[in-house]
């Protein structure tokens, strides 16, 4: 006997990703899932002992076109 709760067919799959555009929004899930790859990499990492620290994250500036805004001027004495 199959247990019913475990079988997770198109429908139910459908209804999920539906609640998480409307909970997040389409703009934030592909952030959402992103950040969530790096997590279990980072996991795996730990897990077989590889301590080599990360590279930063891309800045949001790329991402997204836009360039990053200046420094403000220096004041002059």
């Amino acid at each position: 006997m199959t247990p019913t709760f475990a079988i997770i067919s198109g429908p139910e799959i459908a209804v999920l990703v539906g609640l998480a555009v409307l909970l997040f929004g389409a703009d934030r899930i592909p952030k959402l899932a992103r950040s969530m790859g790096e997590a279990k990499k980072e996991f795996e990492k730990a897990q077989h002992g590889d301590t080599t620290p990360a590279p930063p994250p891309a800045s949001n500036a790329a991402a997204t076109g836009t360039s990053p805004t200046p420094p403000p001027p220096a004041p002059q004495q």
